[in-house]
């Protein structure tokens, strides 16, 4: 029996519907920008992944707190390896701000790809594209590229009359020092996937604030809703929302706005930055928001990166202006407007259920014995990886990880593949066999922040010896070995594990199979922190340094196990 079915009996999952409430965040680790859409009694959320492979996850719910990882929009190399290049792309650029709709029996996922010039002073592409599929969970049509669309975050509308419509952000003609982006609607046709007739510009934001972006339109109540982001996505990020009776315009903002921010509390409130949200309607006439947000676990900053949370809506009326209607007579001119999270205006950590017979369940355990033909959903790569990188059937029962000459670089397709850490707290392991013949060979386990961020904790091929070494990268530092251990009893085979606990990574080792375990080293947790834009990874590593070699690693399990500090 393999270690990691023990270690899934330990740690079952865990019923958190107390006092029937959900948790926050929906979506633990790095699932940013959410966008959601409901058809008939199912829901579904996408997100972005920047420089991540595969890209887009979707999640299906029908309860709106219990989710389930059911594939991704791109998940075929050829879809990511042309006009959408995710091949060399920079760290944070790639898969940005999603939108997920359905019309007439298809899905589609309209989004931008970020790729930066490799030559300095050089501008770079985005891309803005849209793919379909009967299926949420796939397959997905190769990218039809929307030529002619300026800006990030687009949104795609279908009007009642039957015209689509494409909604995109650009700089307007005269951006001021802030930054001030607008918001601009064109009619889109479906059936040569380009832009015709007049494109308009219709908002610059609500409050003067920078970054206006992430645009949703609704309509509702017989008027059009704008629902966009602004104010960038640190601390002063915000949803805003206006209306007008026409697509085009004019737009009326909310003299509420924002209807959802964390600007007002203190940084220290335990989520902040919430923003980039998107509206819902149950099919009983309820509405929810998903949103982004970013925990506040050291001096505002947290590992898991940007994470989807949930937030309950009601629509109350707001005047938006008086208009007169005589010499002496002034009517009000009144729209409804959505309230997010009515009782308290901010988002909670625990929240009533949406469907009070249907708790929420929360199973922070990931575990893969490589049993299957093909690897779980959390699985990601840095990018596309490179051709023969992995294997699961040269050894049966194992994950076979081929050592490439590639190490963590800028805009480099190496070695590894890992999930996302979705809590500070946790306990990660993995069986290696690796008996390397080549100089400087190494693999082992990593925890991933970012090319230039990063801990290796692997075994390396050093004068004939091999040697167990814990690797930091700290951003913008050179990597430094932090400890150096001769394995004089090493016979090829290891188990590595690490456990964070009271913000410490403790680095532990077992050469008799997890009968005991050895203590290493232990650092701070801080050291591949998130600054706020993409979560912390998770995964192993394999690289030959430079080296031509045929050489691989064959990890026999994974387990990995978080304890929420709820």
């Amino acid at each position: 029996m393999k270690y990691i079915l023990f270690f899934i009996v330990l740690f079952p999952t865990i019923l958190l519907a107390q006092d029937s409430s959900f948790s926050n965040p929906i979506l633990p680790g790095g699932h940013p920008d959410p966008s959601i859409c409901r058809v008939g009694d199912d829901y579904y959320i996408v997100n972005s992944t920047f420089e991540y492979f595969p890209a887009l996850p979707i999640h299906h719910s029908k309860d709106l707190v219990n989710w389930e990882l059911i594939g991704y929009g791109l998940h075929r190399k050829e879809q990511a390896s042309g006009v959408v290049n995710l091949i060399d792309v920079q760290q944070n650029g790639g898969i940005h701000a999603p939108t997920i709709r359905y019309h007439e029996g298809l899905f589609y996922i309209i989004v931008t790809n970020i790729y930066g010039s490799k030559v300095p002073g050089l501008p770079g592409q985005n891309v803005n594209f849209i793919i379909t599929a009967k299926n949420p969970a796939g397959p997905w049509s190769d990218p039809h590229v929307i030529e002619g669309a300026p800006g990030i975050d687009p949104d795609i509308f279908f009007d009642d009359d039957g015209k689509v419509y494409f909604i995109g952000t650009h700089k307007p003609d005269e951006p001021n020092e802030n930054g001030i982006g607008e918001i601009w609607v064109q009619e889109l046709d479906l059936q040569n996937w380009k832009l015709k007739g007049k494109r308009s510009s219709v908002w610059k934001g609500a409050c003067g604030g920078c970054c206006v972006e992430g645009p949703h339109i609704y309509k509702e109540n017989g008027l059009y809703y704008l629902l966009i982001a602004e104010g960038g996505t640190g601390l002063n990020h915000a949803v805003m929302i206006a209306a007008s009776q026409q697509i085009r315009g004019p737009y009326d903002p909310n003299p509420r706005n924002p209807i959802l921010t964390s600007r007002h509390l203190s940084n220290n409130y335990w989520v902040h930055s919430t923003g980039h949200a998107d509206l819902v309607e149950l099919p009983d006439g309820r509405w929810y928001m998903v949103a982004l947000g970013k925990r506040s676990d050291v001096n505002g900053s947290t590992n898991m990166g940007r994470e989807t949370h949930l937030i309950p809506v009601v629509w109350e009326p707001a005047i938006i202006r008086w208009q007169q209607v005589s010499d002496t007579v002034w009517e009000p001119v009144e729209y409804l407007w959505p309230v997010c999270a009515p009782e308290t205006g901010r988002v909670e950590r625990h929240q009533k259920l949406p469907f009070p017979n249907q708790p929420q369940y929360r199973n922070d355990a990931f575990s893969d014995n490589f049993d299957a033909d093909q690897l779980q959903y959390d699985w990601n790569f840095r990018r596309v990886p490179q051709d023969n990188t992995y294997s699961l059937t040269a050894k049966k029962g194992n994950l076979r990880l081929y050592l490439k000459p590639q190490v963590q670089a800028l805009r480099t397709q190496y070695s590894f593949i890992g999930f996302r850490q979705k809590e500070n707290n946790f306990e990660y392991a993995a069986k290696m066999a690796f008996s390397p013949k080549t100089e400087k060979s190494e693999a082992g386990i990593s925890v991933m922040q970012q090319d230039n961020n990063y801990i290796n904790f692997t075994i390396k091929k050093t004068d004939n010896d091999m040697v167990l070494q814990l690797v930091v990268k700290g951003r913008n530092e050179e990597s430094q070995t932090i400890k150096q251990q001769l394995l004089k009893k090493y016979n090829g085979n290891i188990i590595l594990k690490l456990i964070s606990k009271n913000k410490r990574y403790h680095y532990l080792y077992s050469l008799n199979g997890g009968a005991s375990f050895e203590t290493f080293q232990e650092t701070s947790d801080e050291l591949v922190l998130c600054y706020g834009y993409i979560g912390t990874n998770i995964g192993i590593y394999a690289s030959s340094n430079g080296k031509t070699t045929n050489e691989y690693a064959d990890f026999d399990w994974i387990s990995y196990k978080g304890f929420p500090d709820y």
